[in-house]
């Protein structure tokens, strides 16, 4: 008989917390992986508000450097790719992705009414709502609950790589998973302790809720060591960055690489809100960013992979088009999206720089619907029905 102690119930609890999403999701595992061809797809959220017009630089044009006598990029460093318009030269290595074909990029991203508050902006990007419309459940959930009826373990299909669950991976019956890192969690769950607790009979007690956490413990203790094992069936051939983007990718990899049947990975790289000494902060995460999709897609080339493999970035918002005082820029509207894949249809910049003369008091003005974005990758990628998920349809774009 087993009488847990304030400590032991608090310790075994705590890997309750860390499981609780994570033990029907290591069994699902075991389901068969993707068919050949099964599209995935991967998100990169650019938290905080990225500037859109320091990231695809309209190097042309004399309004934009009049706009930030600071922050514009000059002429000399930008990394050209049309007549108009380059990458900021920590992204450098994008550029070898756009003469291959391999990216796409959209200028003035958005939606009507735009907010400008970070909280509620995201949350109209997570749920692909209209600006004035509030929904609980995410996007990418709402895929969930129309792809995984009847499916045993639904929730493998989404995985967040992170420690929390985003609101776009909420469905209103299936959530994604959020799981950091499977060592991490092979290393938590190989406790003795928990082994050894596992050894004696429990007895039930109504305030501790000690038969929940031991069922927990022992569905945990018994499938960490698979999702460690799966995940180490890939091992790279390129290196990746030291950095925690890079670090994720590699986890993404890893887990595309082990035949795992997940459609959609999220991730977060920031903070992007940079209303003060814009420049340094803006290069140290565009270079991580740029290593980190780098060594990716090089893994996924080398493994026959990257044709079905697409990543898509985006951020709450842009920035004001004129910088601040503080040498940053402040909250603002439409901004760009990358769109990167062996698998694309059409590349490139693909449609025309943003207009820096007829401004929505000093923003930008959309040009592109995000939530045509969403319609097109969930209709074209992800076979779903986007008028389903989405509540309306959408345009289709031409990238794929």
């Amino acid at each position: 008989m087993l009488i847990l102690h304030r400590r032991e119930f608090l310790k075994i609890g705590s890997l309750a917390t860390a499981a609780m999403l994570v033990p029907r999701f290591l069994k699902a595992f075991e389901q068969p992986g993707l068919s050949e061809g099964q599209k995935v797809l991967v998100i990169i959220q650019l938290s905080g508000g990225n500037d859109g017009l320091n990231t695809v630089i309209p190097y042309r044009n004399d309004i934009y450097y009049a706009s930030r006598p600071q922050l514009a990029i000059p002429k000399t460093q930008v990394v050209g790719l049309t007549d108009e318009q380059g990458l900021h030269p920590a992204l450098e290595g994008l550029k070898e992705l756009y003469e291959n074909g391999e990216l796409a990029i959209l200028n003035s991203v958005g939606y009507p009414n735009p907010d400008r508050s970070h909280f509620r902006s995201m949350d109209i990007w997570q749920t692909a709502s209209d600006s004035q419309q509030v929904l609980t459940t995410g996007w990418v959930g709402r895929y969930l609950d129309a792809q995984c009826s009847g499916c045993p373990h639904p929730s493998v299909q989404a995985i967040e790589v992170d420690d929390t669950l985003s609101k776009a991976m909420k469905g209103a019956q299936y959530t994604g998973l959020a799981v950091h890192d499977p060592t991490q969690l092979h290393r938590a769950s190989d406790d003795p302790f928990f082994r050894e607790i596992l050894k004696k009979p429990v007895v039930d007690d109504d305030h501790l809720q000690v038969d929940y956490l031991y069922k927990v413990m022992a569905e945990t203790l018994s499938s960490a060591d698979y999702l460690y094992d799966q995940a180490r069936l890939y091992h790279e051939d390129g290196q990746y960055p030291d950095t925690q983007i890079g670090k994720d990718m590699k986890t993404v990899a890893s887990l595309i690489m082990a035949g795992l049947p997940t459609r959609v990975y999220y991730l977060s790289l920031g903070s992007f809100d940079t209303h003060v000494n814009q420049q340094p902060q803006q290069q140290r995460l565009f270079k991580q960013l740029n290593d980190a999709i780098l060594a990716f897609r090089n893994d996924l080339k080398k493994h026959n992979r990257f044709q079905d493999v697409m990543i898509m970035t985006f951020s709450e918002f842009g920035r004001r088009v004129s910088q601040n005082a503080s040498a940053g820029t402040d909250h603002g509207t439409a901004n760009c999206m990358f769109l990167i894949s062996g698998g694309l249809k059409r590349q490139g910049v693909l449609n025309a720089p943003p207009d820096l003369q007829n401004l929505d008091q000093g923003d930008l003005h959309y040009e592109i619907d995000f939530k045509q974005v969403y319609a097109t990758i969930l209709n074209k990628w992800l076979e779903a029905n986007d008028q389903l998920i989405l509540g309306k349809n959408y345009t289709y774009l031409d990238f794929i």
